[in-house]
C-alpha cells in the first residue's frame, strides 16, 4: 500500500480509504489509486470490477421550498423516481430547503455530505454556500449545480441553460413582439442571489441596449418566486407605468403576474416567463402569456444523476425549449 501511495502521489490513508471503499476521496483521486494498484500488481485487473460494479451512488437533491409551481413539479418527479427503487440505480433523497436562505443551504450541504456520494442543488451565490462547497468537496462528495450555477471550482458540473443567452432571447422576443411601439418594459425576478436570475437580467439588458434602445427599462422587482408577491409587483408596475409594454419574469410563479394582467385587462402587455406548469399553461391558452422557456423536470433530474455518476465528463448546456400557445405539448 505504501508503494501504491507513492506511485499515485497520495497519502497512505487515502490508499486505505480507496481499497476499503470508504468515503472521503475524490473520484479522480480514487481512479489514480486504483490505476497505480493495478500497475504495481497490488490488484489484479479482474479485481477492479468489485470497485465499480454493483455500487449504488447515494444522491441528494436540495431544492428551494416555497410556492413555485415548477419546483413542486420537480419535487413530484423526484418522489416518483425514488418510488421506482431500481435495484441497479442510485439511491436518491430529496429535501426542500428554505428558499433564498444561503445559510440554510450551506448547512444542508454539510449535513447531507455525511450520507451522500453526490449532491445536486440550486446554487445561491453567497460566501457561506461557497465555503460549504469547498469543505464538502474535500471530503470526496461530488457536487452538481442545477438551473442556477455557482461558478465554483469545486463543483463537478452544472446542469441547466446558458442563462445569459436565455435572457437575450427573452429581450429579443419582447422587442420584436412590441412591434416598434415606444414604452417601458419590466423584469421580475426571484432574487439576484441566484446567478441564473442575474445572468438572465444581464442578457436581457444587453440586447435591449443593442437592438431596442427606444424601450425604457423599469428597475427589476424581486418577487422571491412567490405568486402573491409577483401579483403585487405587477399591479404596482401597471399603476406606475401606464406605457408598460412588456414583462419578463426571470424566475418562477408567473401565475401572479398573469392574474394582475387579467384583472387590469392588459392583453397588450407582452409577457414571457419560465417553466411550463399548470398556471403558465393556462396563461398561454388564454393569451395572457406569449411564451414560456421550459426546462423539462425529467431531463433535468436524469442529467444531474448522470453528472454525479460520471464525474469529469463534460456536461453540455441544455437546449432552450420555447413554448408558445400554438406548440403546447
Amino acid at each position: 500500500m505504501t508503494d501504491v501511495a507513492e506511485r499515485a502521489g497520495v497519502s497512505l490513508a487515502t490508499v486505505d480509504r480507496v481499497i476499503n471503499r470508504r468515503k472521503g476521496v475524490k473520484e479522480r483521486t480514487r481512479q489514480q489509486v486504483l490505476d497505480a494498484a493495478v500497475e504495481l500488481g497490488f490488484l489484479g485487473t479482474a479485481e477492479m470490477g468489485r470497485f465499480n460494479a454493483g455500487q449504488q451512488d447515494k444522491i441528494v437533491f436540495l431544492l428551494p421550498a416555497g410556492t413555485n409551481p415548477y419546483l413542486r413539479d420537480l419535487g413530484e418527479h423526484l418522489r416518483a423516481r425514488v418510488a421506482e427503487r431500481e435495484d441497479s440505480g442510485p439511491r436518491i433523497r430529496c429535501f426542500f430547503i428554505e428558499g433564498f436562505n444561503a445559510r440554510a443551504l450551506a448547512e444542508a450541504i454539510r449535513r447531507n455530505a455525511d450520507w451522500a456520494d453526490g449532491i445536486a442543488f440550486f446554487a445561491i451565490d453567497h460566501p457561506e454556500v461557497r465555503e460549504a462547497v469547498a469543505e464538502v468537496a474535500q471530503r470526496g462528495v461530488r457536487l452538481v449545480t442545477i438551473v442556477s450555477d455557482l461558478g465554483h471550482a469545486d463543483c463537478d458540473a452544472y446542469v441547466g441553460h446558458e442563462n445569459r443567452s436565455v435572457g437575450r432571447t427573452a429581450g429579443l422576443l419582447i422587442g420584436r413582439f412590441v412591434a416598434g411601439r415606444e414604452g417601458s418594459v419590466a423584469l421580475v425576478a426571484g432574487s439576484r442571489h441566484y446567478r441564473a436570475h442575474s445572468e438572465r437580467e444581464a442578457g436581457f439588458l444587453s440586447i435591449q441596449e443593442e437592438l431596442f434602445p427606444h424601450l425604457r427599462l423599469v428597475g427589476m422587482r424581486e418577487g422571491h418566486d412567490d405568486s402573491a408577491q409577483n401579483y403585487r409587483h405587477t399591479i404596482a408596475l401597471l399603476d406606475q407605468n401606464p406605457d408598460l409594454l412588456g414583462i419578463y419574469n426571470v424566475g418562477g410563479s408567473s401565475g401572479g403576474i398573469a392574474r394582475a394582467l387579467l384583472e387590469r385587462d392588459r392583453p397588450d402587455v407582452v409577457f414571457i416567463g419560465h417553466g411550463l406548469t399548470r398556471d403558465t399553461r393556462n396563461a398561454l391558452v388564454d393569451g395572457t402569456m406569449d411564451a414560456v422557456f421550459n426546462t423539462d423536470p425529467e431531463t433535468l433530474v436524469e442529467r444531474a444523476i448522470d453528472a454525479i455518476g460520471q464525474p469529469g465528463r463534460p456536461v453540455a448546456p441544455m437546449k432552450l425549449e420555447i413554448i408558445f400557445r400554438e406548440n403546447l405539448p
